[in-house]
């Protein structure tokens, strides 16, 4: 699909995220690298959907590097550095690879207790992603990313009820204008310029599963909508700055291999289900984190 990834957000789960309950202790740091595999044949032009044989199928695939360490037990910092490649199966386009957007974020979990015969936990998260290379947003779909600097403010809430859980969460992300390598572009209008300016997005997340102290299995469901843009016109290449709606559902496992639990392997996929100026993707991930004491007193386990 056009590309608007952030972390570990809309198109992938993955162990500690910004949309999850899951922290780490004080003074430990889980991470490690992760893999994802993402295509589509199948995209909307505005609320057209429909196939495209100048493209074929296009398929992205990432590899982060993604760690979380714990500040504090109620205070997390998150990380997250993708290399992107993307590519066609048909067609002249060339894809890309390289470096895409580091994201920072912090996760602050201030309530944790009991509310009847369960938990509840509340949650606020905030952080920043910008690009790390100098890539080219103005080459849909098969730019390495959109190329702007995002500032994301997320609410969370969880509540558990003997070892099931829903978690609930939504995000406003504000994204700066870009620059783009042309001097003049249309939308709706005429724009002489090389700056193109970008909508905020609006997201929702929500997870239901099973969260054991050895394995967490879940279903993940996404939305998002970006506030304004245009629709991509008929028979043309989509812009930065197009509206952008989706929504997805998948599965999610995380399991911790060993008995000290510092071992866990993540896996799960991502299906689009709706959508608007986006492709119809299929995403598949997998990784593998370590849970290492940054603090030599602290013991290798996460506080969950």
């Amino acid at each position: 699909m056009p590309v608007l990834l952030v972390l570990c957000t809309s198109q992938i789960s993955v162990a500690q995220t910004d949309n999850d309950y899951d922290m780490m202790a004080k003074g430990l740091l889980c991470a490690g690298p992760m893999v994802s595999y993402s295509s589509w044949d199948n995209y909307w032009e505005g609320t057209l959907k429909r196939t495209n044989e100048n493209l074929g199928t296009v398929s992205t695939k990432m590899y982060s590097v993604m760690g979380n360490y714990g500040i504090s037990k109620k205070l997390n910092f998150l990380f997250n550095v993708p290399y992107v490649q993307t590519s066609t199966s048909a067609g002249n386009l060339k894809g890309q690879k390289g470096f895409q957007d580091i994201s920072l974020f912090l996760k602050y979990m201030p309530v944790n207790q009991k509310l009847g015969a369960g938990k509840i936990r509340l949650g606020f998260i905030g952080g920043v992603s910008t690009p790390l290379t100098n890539y080219t947003p103005d080459h849909l779909p098969l730019s390495l990313g959109l190329g702007s600097t995002n500032f994301t403010g997320r609410a969370l809430v969880d509540y558990e009820y003997s070892k099931i859980f829903l978690t609930i969460s939504g995000a406003y992300t504000r994204r700066n204008n870009i620059t783009i390598d042309r001097t003049a572009y249309y939308t709706t209008e005429m724009h002489y310029t090389n700056e193109v300016e970008m909508p905020d997005v609006a997201s929702m997340n929500v997870r239901l599963g099973y969260r054991g102290k050895s394995l967490i299995a879940e279903v993940v469901a996404n939305h998002f909508k970006t506030l304004g843009g245009f629709d991509i016109t008929r028979n043309n290449m989509p812009f930065p700055s197009n509206r952008m709606i989706g929504t997805s559902v998948g599965p999610s496992v995380k399991w911790r291999v060993d008995k000290k639990k510092r071992l866990q392997l993540v896996g799960g996929s991502d299906f689009v289900l709706s959508g608007r100026n986006i492709g119809k993707g299929n995403t598949y991930y997998g990784g593998v984190f370590y849970i290492l004491p940054v603090l030599k007193s602290t013991p290798a386990k996460s506080q969950n």
